[in-house]
């Protein structure tokens, strides 16, 4: 009996830690297992939950992967729009923003396994979830980001780079460190999500993109400086 009325984290009464931590099991889950091969009961069991208050949450195991893909993209891109949103040069709003896509995903490792299982899914022909992240995360910001190398370029800051090309490049420089980790590890035998191995990742990220997108000589990009983390200060 004492044991039965004990609150515990996988009850109704604490629905806000609950579905918390079921999420953050899904995640782990979805990454390491995929789609098809994550379970259920193993996410209730990792989330300290009974299955059944997991279902009462999230009808099943696809709304569940919606709710997680939904976490994943609606940071990033929450984090993405702060830094364009900025009352900044061009050139420092494009900087803030490789920061803030950088700084994401370091404080969330697992995260590119779960983009990489998405855009595996909709190769396979699967994209009902897949299309509705385009329009929700994906079009706003590649709008965002387009309209930032626009302002830049007829500014005079930006080469005239193609913006359909350019974006991907630039993601592409800024993501491939951590989807390429356990290489690297295997490589190296060091850790390359090790802080200091990050921070000098980071400023090798921002210094090629300002390389292959800054006119050289421009005033303001000669005085630039690395965008600060969350958190730090002057």
């Amino acid at each position: 009996m004492h044991l039965t009325s004990k609150s515990r984290l996988g009850s109704r009464r604490r629905p806000e830690e609950s579905r918390a931590a079921i999420l953050q099991a899904a995640v782990r889950e979805f990454a390491t297992e995929g789609v098809s091969g994550a379970r259920t009961d193993a996410i209730a069991r990792a989330a300290k939950v009974n299955k059944a208050l997991l279902y009462y949450y999230f009808k099943d195991k696809e709304a569940l992967y919606g709710a997680v893909l939904d976490q994943v993209f609606g940071g990033l891109t929450q984090s993405i729009h702060e830094a364009l949103s900025r009352d900044l040069p061009p050139s420092q709003r494009i900087l803030a923003y490789a920061a803030a896509h950088f700084d994401y995903i370091a404080s969330n490792p697992l995260y590119p396994r779960i983009v990489q299982t998405e855009m595996m899914r909709a190769g396979r022909g699967r994209p009902a979830q897949f299309e509705r992240i385009v329009n929700q995360y994906f079009r706003p910001t590649f709008t965002q980001i387009a309209k930032t190398i626009g302002d830049g370029i007829s500014q005079g800051e930006f080469r005239d780079v193609d913006p359909m090309n350019f974006i991907p490049s630039m993601i592409s420089v800024t993501v491939f460190h951590f989807t390429s980790a356990p290489v690297l590890r295997m490589m190296t035998g060091a850790d390359p999500l090790s802080p200091e191995w990050l921070s000098q990742r980071r400023a090798a990220v921002l210094d090629f993109i300002s390389a292959a997108l800054f006119v050289r000589g421009s005033s303001s990009n000669d005085q630039r400086k690395p965008p600060k983390r969350t958190g730090e200060t002057e």
